[in-house]
């Protein structure tokens, strides 16, 4: 495999003649590059005019590799090649080298320039490639080009360090600048002139040629990036890292026609693929294409909140943490997930998200340059006060889950932590169902603060400074977000709004429906063989109003299945005009002999829930045995014999889940793994939520 290396713009602020005299002084040896411990010159010639000088030097280096494998290759020295080609006339150093030494096995080209910086005369640019192709090593291929490139990298790393040193040097010795090669008298041809004060300028009329080539140089370095510009901007790189981002960069402005993304954003594609540039490449090729397909550049000038966001979506921007970072608040616990879905549809939040993300760059991008320091991510901060079952709502996680998808595959690396607290016990399974859609790097910023831990030593104050913290966390400063609440059902999307948004909320295939008349029960029976296990349910009454119970058999029981009528849909019809008739289908799985506490057990106090209510819960199932979830028709007055049949029945539709024990308990311990600042939130068995409505 080749390795190649590709590196930044590095920028002396020394003229070029200056510079050239300090890179001549690292011959025949340099102390400060230890491993290149001498150099004998083979050819050294001039042009007549003395313009271009052309010297060709044996350079020896010291084998920096383990013991054993010095012993294997034979040798404690290699040999490279390194033929330079000055141009003073284009102040342009050109150097190629290659390996002299084991070139039948191993191939090392590189190629140097320093040339003048194109935007000021007096600076002087440097930029370097290198391609490693290692053929055969006696076996130790992947050992040497580990070494090689390890090796490469350092010297690199001393490449500037070393010209400033000489630099330095020569101002010791009192030499402060060079003048410019100018042509002699007899070969002149009028390019440059010396005024009465010595110093040296460049005549008005200069070649179409070397114009040209200035531009061209120009234009070349538009793409590539200054080491300075870099550190400032973008945060201290490995020298292999801004060799990958070079790569990315150069890559992209030979395809790409128009604008090009930002250098932090490349670099937030290369770090999530762990700086390998063909999979951020690809990585960033979809992405690019999804947003010009779903005009994303646009949402920030074009995206209109709608009232009932502005309203009743608990989540908005509050200055920065400790880092620098922009903070975005969002109290998931206060949102109604379901309310908002039902009102905007999920594009609709899918666009809030967006809308959010892109801001949030934005913000960095104001942060860095305000800040006087790289700011590439902004923090988020959850509060989960309120969290329930009403937030596990299937429609409302699917929609989350493909938030998140959408999220991770186009705003990589843009979080830089993740505080979330006040966690209530319900948290645990949202988090099962969520946190395999979320990388592993990204789960690593995750830090969890159950109940009012927060507020303590390690707590909130930690990340966020003092003054910034949230008043409804008990902070001092007022945050300009709403309550959340309920989402008032008048404004919602009507059904065939909600289909056309590719939404169908209420007629999702998971969910099922059931009627209930006078005397009528539903029951879903559920064989618990998994001790610690969570039973979840979510259920919308539709007509009328129903009870709600759940219960425990000692001994389990066989599942419950449909009875169908045998005579035929005569007989069905009779038994469904008499109300004495045995009905089968809504007969209760509890035996009318059973006492309650001895054969059966209540589990959940019943609750009446009415016309229109969304009820959401959990219970955590301790014991073995069968569970039983049941529905029953509810009236609070007595019906005689005609109202029972004329009487409209109950509607309900609901959802049923039973989350494993192994992922209701790891849940919270795969979260508390890489995180020193996590809160324990204790799980009491036995106990469990409260309906929600």
């Amino acid at each position: 495999m080749v390795q190649k290396y590709q590196s930044p713009v590095r920028v002396y602020k020394y003229p070029f003649e200056l510079v050239m005299l300090a890179y001549e002084k690292r011959f025949p040896t340099c102390p400060q590059i230890p491993v290149f411990v001498g150099c004998e010159v083979l050819k050294d010639e001039e042009s007549p005019d003395g313009s271009v000088r052309k010297t060709e030097r044996r350079c020896k280096l010291i084998v920096e590799a383990p013991y054993l494998l010095k012993k294997i290759i034979g040798v404690d020295y290699v040999y490279f090649i390194q033929k330079n080609t000055l141009d003073r006339r284009k102040r342009i150093l050109t150097i190629e080298a290659f390996n002299e030494s084991f070139s039948t096995r191993v191939e090392i080209l590189e190629t140097c320039r320093y040339f003048v910086h194109p935007e000021n005369s007096e600076w002087t640019c440097f930029d370097q490639t290198a391609n490693l192709d290692i053929k055969s090593f006696f076996g130790f291929e992947n050992t040497m080009e580990k070494l090689g490139m390890k090796q490469y990298s350092a010297n690199i790393a001393k490449g500037k360090e070393i010209i400033e040193y000489f630099i330095t040097e020569l101002e010791e010795e009192g030499i402060t600048s060079v003048s410019r090669w100018k042509a002699s008298s007899a070969t002149g041809d009028g390019s440059e002139e010396t005024e009465e004060n010595g110093a040296i300028r460049t005549s008005e009329t200069t070649t179409g040629s070397d114009s040209n080539q200035c531009g061209d140089k120009s234009k070349e370095c538009a793409f590539q990036l200054d080491s300075d510009y870099i550190k400032r901007y973008l945060g201290e790189l490995s020298v292999m890292e801004e060799s990958r981002l070079v790569q990315l960069r150069k890559w992209l402005a030979d395809l790409q026609k128009g604008k090009l993304p930002n250098d932090a954003t490349l670099l937030r594609f290369l770090r999530a693929r762990d700086f390998h540039v063909e999979k951020a490449r690809e990585m960033l090729s979809q992405s690019l294409m999804w947003r010009k397909k779903h005009g994303v550049d646009k949402i920030l000038s074009e995206y209109q909140t709608v009232p009932v966001i502005q309203d009743y979506f608990p989540g908005c921007w509050h200055h920065h943490d400790k880092d620098g970072r922009p903070i975005y608040l969002l109290r998931l616990g206060q949102m109604d997930v379901k309310g908002l879905l039902k009102s905007v549809g999920e594009d609709g939040l899918l666009k809030l998200t967006l809308h959010v993300c892109e801001e949030g760059l934005q913000r960095t991008e104001e942060a860095t340059r305000s800040g006087g320091k790289p700011i590439s991510t902004w923090c988020l901060l959850v509060d989960l006060e309120g969290l329930n079952m009403r937030h596990l709502w299937r429609p409302g996680i699917r929609a989350l889950l493909r938030i998140i998808e959408i999220a991770e595959a186009n705003y990589p690396e843009t979080l830089g932590r993740v505080l979330i607290i006040r966690a209530p016990r319900v948290f645990p399974i949202m988090w099962t169902l969520v946190s395999t859609f979320i990388d592993d790097n990204t789960k690593s910023k995750f830090l969890l603060f159950g109940g009012n831990d927060y507020q303590e030593e390690g707590g909130l104050v930690d990340y966020i400074p003092q003054e910034y913290v949230p008043d409804f966390l008990g902070g001092p400063c007022k945050a300009t977000i709403c309550d959340g609440g309920l989402v008032p059902k008048s404004m919602y999307m009507s059904e065939v709004a909600l289909e056309r948004e590719g939404c169908p909320l209420t007629e999702d295939s998971i969910y099922r429906s059931v009627t209930l008349g006078r005397g009528q029960v539903h029951e879903v029976q559920i064989n618990n063989d998994d001790p610690g296990s969570v039973i979840t349910w979510d259920f919308d009454v539709m007509r009328q109003d129903v009870v709600f119970s759940v219960f425990h058999t000692k001994v389990p029981l066989p599942m419950k299945e449909t009875v169908h009528s045998p005579t035929g849909t005569l007989q069905s019809f009779a038994e469904h005009m008499n109300p004495l008739a045995v009905d089968y289908e809504h007969r209760s799985a509890i035996d009318k002999h059973w006492k309650e506490g001895v054969d059966y057990f209540r589990m959940e106090n019943p609750v009446v829930c009415h016309d229109g209510e969304s009820i959401q819960g959990s219970h955590v199932a301790t014991q073995s045995g069968t569970y039983i979830l049941q529905w029953k028709f509810y009236c609070n007055h007595q019906l005689d014999l005609l109202d029972t049949i004329t009487a409209p029945k109950a509607q309900v539709m609901y959802f049923y889940e039973q989350l494993k024990s192994a992922d209701y308990k790891g849940s919270m311990s795969s979260l508390q793994s890489g995180n020193s600042a996590l809160s324990t939130m204790s799980l009491k068995s036995g106990t469990s939520s409260c309906p929600s409505r």
